[in-house]
This record gives C-alpha cells, structure tokens and sequence, in this order.
C-alpha cells in the first residue's frame, strides 16, 4: 500500500502503528507540503450486521467533526476525516518524539516528579475534553506522546467514541471498548461512561508510572477485568516508599471503584498535582515532561546556557508549590465561536432576514454542517423573536431545531438548557403528559447522560418512564439505559436485575432472536463472567 494517495492528497509512507480495526501511517499531505499522520479504519472487520459498518461510518465523520471542536495544545490536531472505499481515514498532526510506554521503558524506575508532570498536564487535556463533552474512554501510555520538548500530547480522541458512541452501548463482540489493564469498573461492566472513567484510567497510567507496572494483570483480559471490579490496588509507598504520601493518597482516590469517591473532575486533580511539581531552577533535561511547567514552550537549545535565576534560591522555600507558569496548557474550556448571521443576512433596517436565514441553515443541514447551522440558528433565536413573539410557531420551531441540531453536533452542554426551556413551554400549554413535553424531557435527559451526570439522568429517566407504557420501544430504551447506568454507580445487582427483567419482557413482545434481546443477553452474559460467585446464577 506504500503510495497509496487517500482523499485525493495525502500519500502514505509508513506503517507506525497497527491495530485489530487498521493502520496508522506517516504519509506525506501534496497540497500543503508536510508530514502528517493518516489513521485507517476499516468497518469490514467488525463483527455484527452489515448496517453496523454503516452506521460507524456515519459516526466516525460526525465524532471527528466534534473532536475538531477542542482546541488545546496537548492534543493532536485534526486536520481532515473522511471516507474512501472500504477504509476511514482520519488525518492528523504528526506528532515526533516517544509514546509515554517507550518513555516509561527507556527511564526506568521513572522519576515520581515526571510522573506528576505527565499527569498535570493530561489534567490540562482532559479538563478541556470533558467540557465539551468528550469521554476520551481508552486512555493509556500508547496513546499518549511525549515530545521532545517535554510537552505531552494525547492521541485517539474521538476514536474510542466513534467505536461506542452511545454511553449505553456495547460493541457487537458484547465487550466494553478500551484496554482491559486501563478500563474503570463502571466501563468494564458495560455501564454507563462519563469524565470519571478517564479519572480512574489517569489513575491507572500514574500507578504504572510510578510503580513499574499497571495496578491489575493478569492472563487474560477477563481475570483483569475482575480484578478491577473487586480487588483493592496495592498503595504505592508498599512498591515505592519515596513517592510523597499525598501523591499515594490521590492515585488511590483516582482508583476509587465508586465513581462518586473519584475527584469530581479533571481541575481538582490538577491542583492537587500542582505542589508536587519540582520548583522553578530545578535541573530539566530534554525529555523532562515537567518541563512545560518550568521553562517556555521551545525548541530545546543545542548548549544549555547558565541564566541566573530571577529569586535567589535562599528566598524560595524548598518545598514552596512553584505558581503556574503562563506557559503551562490552559485547562479552561475552549471558546465557541459564534458567527453573526446579521453580517451575511442584514436588510437595509440593519434587521436579520429570518427566512433568508432558515433557507441558508434547510442547505447547511442538508450539507451535513451542523456547526455553522447552529451559528446561524443561535444568533437569529433573537431576531426572530423580536418579529414574531417569543412564543409564536415561528420562534418555537427554530427552538426546536436548534436543540436538535447542538444535540447531532454533539454540543449536548449546549442544547441541555434550550430542551429544558422547549419542555417547560409545551408542558404549560399542553400539560406533563404530553408526547412532544415527553419526547423534549427524554432528550434533556439524553444530554445528562452524554454529560455523565449519572444520578440526575437516572433519576429523570425514572420519572417518564411511566408515561410510556403505550410505547413498548421507548419504555424497553429506557429501561436499558436505566440498568446500565445502575452499573455506572457502582449498582451492579441493581442493573443486572433491571437488565434481566427486560430481556424476559422483551423476548415476550419481540422473540429471541430480535436485535434487541440479543444484546441484552450479551450484556448479561458478559457480566456474569465478571460477576462475583453471587450473581453467576
């Protein structure tokens, strides 16, 4: 294949990684004249009905669209995605250096201060990732790169979602998606993901940084999966008695089985990172992954030079946290950008065309740029207001379309507050139990569950289940969703009951051998495999 040209423009070269799905190849980009990475999927070699090929395509486009949404320097850039044969291609920045697996093998036993620069720093990326929201689900040393410079960039976002999109799904094989050695409770039990899951997979990478070696092996990947489910981890002062106690205490809060005893997020591990970083002066050498924190971001110099330091060292106290430096990557969410349709739709009274507007975002849609779409459906919201009346058909169905469109565009924060606002406005004019005052609560709830705010959506998807029981498909949805996000907090009798209870009921309406009973049975039988002795009847 060495030649090959994908998407009429990139060349590929050579094979630098291989997987069970496809190929990452360094490949050469004609029209811009650089190095970049092309990532090959190919869905033939899925298991499963042949509409699932299918649908991973649709999904692999639109989860590259919204990976493409986070701008941070610790991951790698997207630069294209698309499709081409049998294979999809994702094409990417190159990213030179080592994996943090090679790194981890080349400085061993590895300094417990570059441990906590590489955790720092995937902090930075996964408070960024999580906002948007993206559960980055198969977090691990192979898909982290430290670069020259020490900065650390993360690969395969996207990736793993584009393979389990839905936070309530397996994968046809009826395993989680993710390496078993990094994978939390929660996601090795087939439930529900959220921030956490990335939390507890940090905490993995920071004990095998630490120690030597992952907390939870074993001979097969269901004996490891086992073990994270039930076994305690070894606290790591017992395998390495310098490592700072407070360092032991937060990677055994990361490993928490419990996703609700994990720190609440990405930002509170960081600070809690922060003191442990080594104090400005410290000696940094060109692979250092603290570095980012103690010098500026740049190419390394061939003769280090002596530079005296701007404090004396007397002034400093030894173990004083060093203030975070500007050149530290910023954990803060990225900024949306919002376009003014008023610039391209703008009569002569400087007043929004409206209908010029809604024929501009029917051809976007119809384009598939949900990402403009929403630009231009958020900013003419208020215009047509104005027109027409807060609540007139006009402004009500643009509010629909807007809630939808965030919501296919993956913009779930977004859309969240705008199908609250829909459901609240049709339950006053309608009442509670109404279709449309249902089917807006089932799609807010769908926003909490993409968020991983578990006990919310659980509790909402308990409250409108009752009103659909003249619908058997969305009550059997529901009720799936419900075991599996009982699996999420830690409930796996709970979920596994629930679970079971539907596939009885869904057998009886639909027989055995309908899609929906077969991965139920799945689901059950793969968690049955992990479960203790109790739940193997």
């Amino acid at each position: 294949m060495n030649g090959r040209v994908i998407g009429g423009r990139y060349e590929l070269a050579t094979v630098i990684g291989q997987g069970g799905m496809g190929q990452v190849w360094t490949a050469y980009d004609r029209r811009l004249d650089r190095r970049v990475a092309v990532k090959l999927l190919r869905p033939a070699t899925m298991k499963g009905p042949a509409t699932a090929a299918d649908e991973l395509r649709r999904r692999f486009v639109r989860e590259c669209r919204v990976t493409a949404h986070v701008d941070h320097p610790g991951l790698v850039t997207v630069h294209d995605a698309g499709s081409e044969g049998e294979d999809l291609f994702l094409v990417m920045q190159y990213v030179g250096g080592a994996d943090l697996s090679d790194h981890l093998a080349e400085h061993d036993p590895y300094p417990w201060e570059w441990a906590v620069g590489v955790a720092a720093q995937l902090c930075a990326v996964l408070a960024a990732v999580h906002a948007v929201p993206i559960v980055h689900r198969d977090l691990k040393p192979r898909n982290v790169m430290v670069r020259p410079d020490g900065s650390v960039v993360v690969l395969d976002l996207g990736v793993a979602s584009v393979l389990d999109n839905d936070t309530t799904r397996l994968t046809h094989t009826g395993s989680p998606i993710g390496s078993p050695a990094y994978m939390a409770p929660e996601q090795a039990m087939g439930g529900a993901v959220g921030p956490s899951t990335d939390l507890y997979a940090l905490g993995v990478l920071l004990h095998e940084l630490l120690s030597g070696n992952v907390p939870f092996a074993g001979s097969t990947a269901l004996g490891v999966l086992h073990r994270h489910l039930y076994e305690p981890p070894v606290p790591l002062r017992q395998l390495r008695p310098e490592v700072p106690e407070v360092l032991e205490e937060l990677v055994l809060r990361l490993l928490a089985k419990d996703p609700r005893e994990r720190p609440s997020g990405a930002h509170e591990v960081y600070e809690h990172l922060l003191p442990l970083l080594p104090a400005r002066g410290a000696p940094a050498g060109p692979m250092d992954p603290t570095r980012p924190f103690l010098r500026p971001h740049a190419p390394w110099p061939d003769r280090p030079a002596a530079v005296a330091p701007v404090v004396p060292p007397a002034a400093v106290p030894a173990q004083s946290p060093p203030p975070p430096p500007q050149a530290m990557p910023s954990a803060l969410p990225p900024a949306v950008p919002r376009v003014d349709p008023r610039a391209s739709y703008a009569p002569a009274a400087d007043r929004p065309d409206v209908a010029a507007a809604v024929d501009e975002v029917k051809r976007l849609l119809g384009e598939g740029a949900l990402t403009q779409a929403v630009d231009i459906l958020g900013g003419i919201l208020p215009a047509a207001a104005a027109e027409h009346g807060e609540r007139s058909p006009v402004v009500h169905i643009l509010r629909k379309q807007y809630a939808s469109t965030l919501m296919d565009d993956g913009q779930y924060r977004r859309a969240l507050p705008e199908l609250r606002r829909l459901a609240a406005d049709r339950e006053a004019e309608a009442g509670p139990v109404d279709p449309q005052t249902l089917q807006f609560r089932y799609d807010a709830t769908l926003c909490l569950e993409q968020l991983g705010e578990t006990p919310a959506a659980l509790a909402e998807f308990r409250a409108v289940l009752p009103h659909y029981e003249g619908d058997p498909a969305r009550a059997f949805d529901i009720r799936q969703r419900i075991g599996l996000l009982l699996v999420a907090t830690g409930e796996h009798g709970a979920g596994r009951e629930q679970l079971q209870r539907l596939l009885f009921d869904a057998e009886r309406a639909y027989g055995p051998y309908h899609p929906l009973p077969v991965e139920l049975r799945r689901v059950l039988e793969h968690q049955r495999q992990l479960g203790p002795p109790f739940l193997t009847g």
